[in-house]
């Protein structure tokens, strides 16, 4: 197994992004776009695009630095700790890594555009409360040389504000995947309204036409596309998940060295330090998941299966303890709106839900260890 120690590029761009979240894009920040109704900071956007994060994982012929999986978990982990508003996972990570299976110049100039930052895909995919893709029912029929979809799809992540739509649908003998542009006739988005104020939405295909060239990949032949994208998508979201942990741990001890009860810091009390402990220990573990979780999809994308399944968990659970954790500690403030604690605590709600919950996740870790 490769190190799980950062090497020296990806502590350099740790760093980098680490200065720039915390100046331009801070969890007041999000305070403010959340007070003011938005969704998206074009400018934001727009900026991360010039320090090249939107080609990290974009082949350099394409327009990108290519640094691979474990440098886009070391960028969203970062924009996890301050709760960063952006599309950088369905467009930078999802969109590119499904676009790269592909070897067309559609798909490589999609790959530059998005590497320019000049375009935002959303993951039309699940359509129930649960993460499903098998489950597909939205259904693409075939239409002289192309096909017609029907059907609604849920929880399309940055949906709201996207250019283009990555949409799974049944076909003939299969699940077929299409890269179509959001405005297309017969396409209607609903924004939704989700507790963590970010951009999601509901969108429905109302026979809507699609030709051979708008299909990524093969015809009945999604997963050899989709697989890939979608296990970068939860690796880099289970990143995410552990900077969110990690900037609650922060804040909850920052609060135990200055909050003072019977004339000492309450974070001398021994039972707030052993449970301050447990959560940074969790972290900690949590931190390797990742770290193996982004190695493996770039030295083996094959079999990550197993390690990025066992991320997204274990961020998951770790993310519930470290906002649970930092509410309890922080004690009636932190139930508050005016307190940033209920940003993580909303935060981590939404992402453990998205791209599949512990409970899907597990059931793949126990499925590849045989049970």
């Amino acid at each position: 197994m490769s190190t799980l120690l950062l090497t020296e590029d990806e502590t350099m761009l740790q760093d980098a992004a680490r200065g720039f979240l915390d100046g331009a894009a801070p969890v007041s920040h999000f305070r403010k776009l959340r007070d003011a109704g938005q969704t998206h900071d074009a400018k934001l956007w727009a900026e991360m695009a010039q320090m090249g994060w939107t080609g990290v994982l974009v082949p350099e012929e394409a327009g990108g630095s290519d640094m691979g999986h474990a440098a886009a978990c070391v960028l969203a982990g970062e924009m996890g700790k301050t709760l960063a508003t952006s599309p950088f996972i369905s467009t930078a990570v999802i969109a590119a890594t499904a676009l790269r299976q592909v070897a067309t110049d559609r798909a490589r100039d999609a790959l530059g555009a998005i590497a320019a930052g000049d375009v935002i895909y959303g993951l039309a995919v699940d359509e129930g409360h649960k993460h499903n893709p098998e489950g597909t029912q939205l259904e693409a029929h075939a239409d002289g040389n192309g096909f017609r979809l029907s059907g609604t799809k849920g929880f399309v992540v940055d949906g709201g504000n996207a250019d283009r739509l990555l949409v799974l649908a049944r076909t003939g003998a299969g699940l077929t995947l299409f890269d179509l542009p959001a405005d297309r006739n017969g396409i209607t988005r609903t924004v939704q309204s989700l507790v963590d104020a970010r951009d999601a939405a509901t969108v429905t295909f109302d026979n809507v036409q699609a030709t051979g060239d708008d299909v990524l990949g093969a015809v009945d032949d999604a997963m050899t596309v989709l697989k890939p994208a979608l296990e970068a998508g939860q690796a880099a979201l289970s990143a995410e998940m552990l900077g969110l942990s990690a900037g609650a741990f922060a804040m909850t001890v920052g609060y135990l060295k200055e909050r003072k009860q019977f004339g000492v810091e309450i974070g001398r009390f021994q039972a707030l330090q052993h449970r301050a402990a447990h959560l940074w220990s969790e972290t900690e573990i949590t931190l390797s998941a990742v770290r193996h979780a982004g190695r493996k999809l770039d030295e083996d994308p094959a079999n990550a299966t197993l390690a990025v399944s066992l991320a997204k968990a274990r961020a998951a659970q770790t993310a519930k303890l470290a906002v649970i954790e930092g509410v309890q500690m922080h004690g009636g403030i932190g139930m508050t709106d005016d307190f940033d604690m209920g940003f993580f605590m909303k935060r981590a709600r939404v992402a453990t839900e998205w791209l599949g919950d512990y409970g899907y996740h597990a059931a793949k870790v126990a499925a590849a260890r045989g049970f």
